[in-house]
């Protein structure tokens, strides 16, 4: 008889390694590496704190230093999942776990992870946006627009970062059309680096050794809605632009400045005899993830939006 709990969690190890590959936002998750997660929505990050300097002395050596290590716990707040039924005639027993994945691999990728990057960037643009640092959100810019140098938007973004005492590295989540007005300006002149997300190497281009991070436009907003499945009109689930949402052009951040974590929990797999609402196969797709930026790193994120600024805020 097949080991469903051992499959299952094979199949939860690939969609975890997928979805952070071919996420436009799975580089932010490197930032999680040493966070433990044991189930639930749960996480603890670590932190660690050290003694400072002291004089080194050439008859007693170094004064010893104190380490400590603790963890603080977060919740995270999107607690997102469905699950589903496939007809025992549409799945072959002898190959079910490769057809479950297939399908549990298609809903990853058309529906979880365009949500999981639209949350993130519209939760990084909503935090910089309320941080209201001087000059770090810029609005009423189009890509294209005669007159304007896109370059030249993301060379004064750079430098606005540069400006308020940052001098680590930068990755750039842009938007699509924004990309695309860059690559015309420097023709054959784009330079290429390497990025890793999970294992996986991907060549981007780059500007001043910054990462470019194609992103398409409905992802690239300061404001989500999601459906909950249940209600008359949101059965269908999944996510929207939010009604007041602005469209972002592209965001300059700190490659360490966020901390996202996204954990698939306890995926399971029911065989027809076991599943008891209908005879058929059934998978449980649950997933837990957020994001968060640390208050004194909001300071140092640019944001470039396309529409005008709303007459209630302030830059």
């Amino acid at each position: 008889m097949p080991n469903y709990i051992e499959t299952a969690a094979v199949i939860q190890s690939e969609l975890d390694t997928a979805a952070t590959a071919a996420s436009a936002t799975g580089w932010m998750e490197a930032n999680a590496g040493r966070v433990k997660y044991n189930g639930g929505k749960e996480i603890k990050i670590p932190k660690i704190t050290t003694d400072a300097m002291a004089d080194y002395d050439r008859n007693n050596g170094f004064v010893e230093g104190g380490v400590t290590l603790s963890y603080e716990t977060r919740e995270m707040t999107q607690d997102r999942g469905r699950g589903f039924t496939l007809d025992p005639m549409d799945v072959d027993e002898s190959n079910y776990a490769a057809e479950i994945s297939a399908v549990m691999g298609e809903f990853q990728r058309d529906h979880v992870i365009p949500e999981i990057d639209a949350y993130r960037i519209s939760s990084i643009a909503t935090d910089v946006i309320g941080a209201k640092a001087a000059g770090m959100v810029k609005y009423n810019y189009t890509p294209g627009d005669e007159g304007t140098d896109a370059l030249k938007k993301i060379k004064e973004g750079i430098t606005a970062v540069r400006e308020s005492g940052y001098s680590g590295n930068l990755t750039i989540q842009i938007e699509s059309r924004m990309l695309m007005e860059l690559e015309l300006i420097l023709a054959n002149r784009v330079r290429y680096v390497d990025i890793i997300k999970n294992g996986v190497t991907t060549k981007v281009p780059a500007i001043d050794e910054c990462p470019l991070i194609p992103t398409t436009s409905d992802r690239m907003v300061t404001a989500i809605t999601t459906y909950d499945g249940t209600t008359e009109g949101q059965k269908k689930g999944g996510w929207k632009k939010a009604e007041d949402a602005l469209s972002i052009n592209f965001i300059i951040i700190p490659t360490t400045a966020p901390l996202a974590v996204s954990k698939l929990d306890n995926f399971r797999i029911f065989d027809p005899q076991t599943y008891q609402k209908a005879h058929a196969w059934h998978a449980d797709y649950r997933r837990y993830h957020d994001l968060w930026v640390a208050d004194n790193k909001l300071k140092l994120i640019y944001l470039s939006i396309k529409d005008k600024e709303p007459t209630s805020s302030t830059e």
